[in-house]
């Protein structure tokens, strides 16, 4: 039987991009990097390919990141890297595409329409555009829906949006830029000071996955480092260890918590009363930091859950919200 339409859930992140197919659920997950030609603009490399290029481009080509704190900073670069996208998933299949997109919570209208004719120009016919938070709720089994109300807590690379949803919608929500990206640019900054010793981003997420942490309840472990001394130039090791990471990464860490706090004195008293009961669920790749959770729960004394798919919470949420997106036209209670 001829399949009249491919649906997507994509979630269009600043560190990576991932694809829900509504039948085959995770489909693509890669880097939103591009690299192009200084020259001309003529891209290089999209996705992986641009990603395992880092470090070793020559001269005359400079990566992009296309997506910045969720919204279209580069529109050419992203809608190249989308259209480049969309065709992997797709491979060749002459049905129609549709997809909801899931966008940061208070954009304006102009970055709204950016992330609409990006994916216009990646051959998707039928689009709507969903909230991240509002997205990822339903991807990890929220009851979106319902009357009581629920917290979320999407850490990206890029933000971090928190969001009370009651009824299909977001009542509340503030977003901070102390995300992911925040955390590692921090590793590198500390590194440098400490040791003398410059490491790229991609360097510093390793360390902050091994033995990063944001509470000092957390079993204290060292890991060696490899980059280059500043003053001679040439190769220099160093190990640093759990407290000294948790220390650079405070002020960030500190920044997700004010905002959880901020939400919830903003909250309706009644949905306050039903997150007491609930609890806050975290999701997004900054969600698995070791002891932001417990972080969290000491400082709101409300019970914390990492989603079960943190990562992919957003873009399989968005494909599941997907045919009401669009009966409603993007209008309804889920988004706009």
């Amino acid at each position: 039987m001829l399949k009249m339409s491919v649906d997507l859930g994509i979630d269009l992140g600043t560190a990576s991009t991932l694809i829900y197919e509504c039948e085959n659920g995770i489909v693509l997950n890669e880097p939103s990097l591009v690299i192009k030609s200084n020259a001309d603009d003529r891209i290089v490399a999209i996705g992986e390919a641009a990603s395992d290029m880092l470090g070793r481009t020559p001269e005359g080509v400079s990566a992009v990141l296309p997506i910045k704190g969720g919204a279209i900073t580069g529109f050419y670069a992203a809608s190249a890297m989308l259209k480049y996208f969309v065709k992997n998933v797709v491979k060749g299949s002459f049905a129609r595409v549709r997809a909801a997109i899931s966008v940061p919570c208070g954009i304006s209208d102009v970055e709204r329409r950016a992330v609409y004719e990006a994916a216009r120009s990646a051959g998707i016919r039928d689009i709507a555009l969903i909230e991240a938070p509002l997205a990822a709720a339903v991807g990890c089994g929220v009851d979106v829906g319902a009357a009581r109300g629920s917290m979320i807590v999407d850490v990206g690379a890029g933000t971090c949006e928190t969001a009370v949803i009651a009824l299909g919608g977001i009542v509340v929500s503030n977003t901070v830029r102390s995300a992911g990206a925040s955390f590692d640019s921090a590793i590198v900054q500390y590194v440098k000071k400490q040791y003398n010793i410059v490491i790229g981003d991609v360097t510093a997420e390793g360390i902050k996955i091994s033995i990063g942490s944001v509470y000092s309840g957390i079993e204290r472990e060292t890991v060696e480092i490899n980059g280059r001394d500043i003053v001679t130039g040439l190769p220099k090791s160093a190990k640093v260890s759990t407290d000294e990471i948790r220390s650079c990464l405070s002020e960030y860490a500190d920044a997700i918590v004010e905002s959880v706090k901020m939400t919830l004195e903003e909250t309706p008293p009644e949905l306050a009363a039903d997150i007491i009961e609930s609890g806050i669920v975290l999701t997004g790749g900054g969600a698995m930091l070791r002891g932001l959770g417990r972080l969290i729960n000491i400082s709101t004394e409300i019970p914390v859950y990492i989603a079960e798919n943190p990562i992919e919470c957003t873009a399989i949420g968005a494909g599941k919200a997907l045919d009401f997106l669009l009966t409603r036209r993007g209008k309804g209670i889920l988004g706009r």
